[in-house]
């Protein structure tokens, strides 16, 4: 796999779900990602670590989240080869994240 695999897999007005799987993939040198919608993401499997402008790092392991709101830039140092990382982003517009689950018990 020479590129990222990105799956769409829902889409609606301000809305996106993505499943991607990383090999060994990183942002570009010099290059930071500045996006437009907030964006959830959960690592399902492998290891990341994930950059931030002000010299911040986070290292990612199955089941960790993070929320990134819309205009933080932020990079992809590391990704696992063996195993992949497989993750789930959800990007959408003013999203609000509970300490505690609203939608019921969990």
């Amino acid at each position: 796999m020479t590129e990222e695999h990105v799956d769409c897999l829902a889409w609606g007005a301000g809305l996106r779900i993505e499943r991607i799987i990383s090999m060994g993939h990183t942002s570009p040198e010099d290059f930071w990602y500045e996006q437009e919608l907030d964006e959830w993401v959960v690592l399902l499997q492998g290891e990341a670590t994930i950059g931030f402008a002000d010299e911040r790092t986070k290292v990612l392991k199955p089941g960790d989240w993070l929320f990134l709101p819309a205009g933080l830039r932020h990079r992809v140092d590391r990704t696992s080869i063996t195993p992949p990382c497989i993750w789930l982003a959800v990007h959408g517009r003013s999203m609000q994240i509970a300490e505690a689950s609203p939608c019921g018990q969990g």
